[in-house]
This record gives structure tokens, sequence and C-alpha cells, in this order.
């Protein structure tokens, strides 16, 4: 079977239900620390956004000893696989992480840091390798010098990808550096299939081999998100603070659910079950927004959205976020993202290098 991946993109939806809690808690997530579950609903409601694009993917195939450098593009998540190793991942700022066969990683603020057969080691940049093109989003790396047994390889997928949270994309800034899968089968076995289909399609290299790669790298990615949600965000406070408060939750869900709605500060005070003045008080000092001005930069995050990703027309997502005309919308998009819709519409389609 062939799998044409011309354009690889995922949307966070009704994956949802059926895996949780998958990764490893002794990791950078938890810090050792127990945190309440986040309400089953308002999870539901914070990951219906979610929505990670693959921009680049690569298949690696290298010959220890090596060192490959990523994250020269700013603002773009990166995604490790590891379907033959040893390899160890190293942050700027010089932490270790041991990622053995069957690793995933998950970096959701990518940044430069570089995987290496072993710590000490220099790296060179992921976009110096010469590529070969699997299909127009996957491209193969083999950096293998004939003399070398070809069992000693390391076998790396690698993706670039954005990751956006929809309404809720400040929690990104919150997450960890560095989102590890660890052990995973003492709580969910059933992400096994997942992570040895992506060490088999890996290896052997069958026909539409890179197109389902890239598809496995996204939901695992996805599920690694999830489960640091469900497990209370770690240590993040703020947004997560509001969310584990059940009259406040109700507010944020609220909005999230009718972006389009003309709400008002008493609409929402009574959603909370609370005075006006408490529950302005309240949203404040806990998400650092006024109501209404939350209000409009989710809806200006949307916006964004619909426009470079679904190719949304304005007038519609003017009505859609509760514009009365394309013009009242298009100057509270301005105002809050300095740029018009036109241009943000005009700049969605972006080159991305080999190595993100």
């Amino acid at each position: 079977m062939f799998v044409h991946c011309n354009k690889v993109g995922w949307t966070f939806r009704t994956f949802y239900a059926k895996y949780s809690d998958m990764f490893d808690r002794p990791s950078e997530i938890l810090r050792g620390q127990q945190h309440a579950a986040l309400p089953i609903d308002l999870v539901s409601e914070l990951l219906l956004g979610m929505r990670l694009y693959g921009l680049r993917y690569n298949r690696i195939q290298i010959a220890p000893p090596f060192g490959i450098g990523f994250g020269t593009m700013e603002a773009r998540a990166q995604f490790h696989f590891i379907a033959q190793g040893p390899v160890f991942l190293r942050t700027a700022r010089g932490a270790l992480h041991a990622l053995g066969t069957g690793d995933a990683v998950f970096l959701p603020r990518g940044g430069p840091h570089d995987l290496l057969s072993a710590p000490d080691l220099p790296s060179r940049d992921i976009a110096t390798f010469q590529t070969d093109a699997l299909c127009p989003a996957v491209c193969a790396i083999t950096d293998c010098p004939d003399h070398t047994c070809r069992t000693k390889d390391t076998l790396i997928f690698s993706g670039c990808m954005e990751f956006d949270l929809g309404g809720m994309h400040p929690l990104v800034r919150l997450m960890p550096e560095v989102m590890l899968v660890g052990t995973l089968l003492r709580r969910q076995p059933e992400i096994l299939p997942m992570l040895e289909a992506m060490e088999r399609e890996a290896r052997t290299e069958r026909a539409g081999f890179a197109g389902i790669l890239a598809r496995l790298a996204d939901v695992v990615a996805a599920s690694i998100v999830r489960g640091w949600v469900e497990c209370g965000c770690g240590d993040a406070t703020g947004w997560i603070e509001a969310l584990r408060d059940p009259r406040l939750g109700r507010v944020i869900a609220a909005l999230h659910r009718e972006p389009g709605r003309n709400w008002t500060v008493a609409e929402l005070a009574a959603e909370m079950g609370s005075s006006r003045s408490v529950f302005a008080e309240r949203f404040l000092a806990v998400t650092g927004l006024t109501p209404l001005r939350y209000l409009t930069e989710l809806r200006m995050r949307l916006a964004a959205q619909w426009m470079g990703r679904d190719h949304m027309p304005i007038e519609t997502i003017a009505q859609r976020l509760g514009y009365g005309s394309q013009a009242a919308f298009s100057r509270a998009f301005k105002r809050i993202t300095g740029h018009s819709p036109g241009a943000v519409r005009n700049a969605a389609t972006i080159e991305v290098s080999p190595g993100g």
C-alpha cells in the first residue's frame, strides 16, 4: 500500500478517549510530585483544540560515533523516536537524557539540542547532512561508512512540528523542556503497538512507510502531551489553577465552547456563580488577563489558526467569532496581533529546512 503524504497534519479530537497516562512519571514531567487530576470534562475542553502539524520528518540511519544538532528553527516542536539505539539527548543547558530502542521524546518548544551516540561528543547541524526525499514531507538521511557493520547503525525518526493548543496555547510555555515516554507498559500496554509499529516501519521501509511513520509520530507526540495534562500539568500554575477551580473552570470551558458569543462580564460571573467584582478579580489573578481581554485573545488565536491552516475565508471567521462586520474583525485582529488578517493568510505556507 502506498501512502501519499504531501501534507502531513493531524487534529487531536476523536483519539482523546482511547489512551491515557502515557508517559513516564519519574521523568522531568512530574518531578516526583503528585498533582490532582483535572476534571475529565475540562481536560477534554482543553485538548479539543490541540493540533500537531508535521512540517518536516527525517528517517536518520547513522553509524556511531555521531552527534546531530537540532533546533535551528524557533517556535517549532521537535519529536524523536529511537528505532535502534542507544542515543543520548543533550539540551542546550547540558542536561542529558539516555534513550534506548523504542523510546520517544517530545520537545514542545523545540530549541537547540543534540542527539549523540556518546554524551561528550560534538554535534553537526542536521541541515548540513545530505538528504533524499522519500515523499514531500519526509526525507532520508544516511551517514554510514561502507566498512562498518550495519547492525551497529543507529536509526532515528525525527519530526519538526508546529504545535498548537488552540485557545490554551499559553500552556505550551509552561510545559517541561523535554517530555519523555518512559516505561509505558506498566500503565498502558496499549501504547506498545504504536511504538512497535514505528520501529517496524523505520526498519523495514515497506511501501508507504514514510507517511505511516509521520502519522504515528503525530499520535505518539499528542499522547505525551495529553498524559501531562491528565496528570495535572506538573508544576504549571495560573491557567491550570483556573481549570482546577471547578467554578472558574466552567467559565474557561464556556468561553472555549462558544468563542463567538457576545459574552458580558455579568454572564460570565453568573456562569461562575459569583458577583461580577469577585469573578473579575479572581479571573485576573489567575490568568493575568481580564475576562474580555482573554476572550479577545482566544478569538484571535482561533482566527489565525482558521486562516493559516483551514484556509477559511476572513468573512466567515468574522461571523463565527461574533463580529458584526469583516472590518470590525480586521481592526481587532490587527490590534491584538500587530498584523492584518490578509498578511497572516498570505504567510500561512512556511518552508522548513530538513532539520527544523
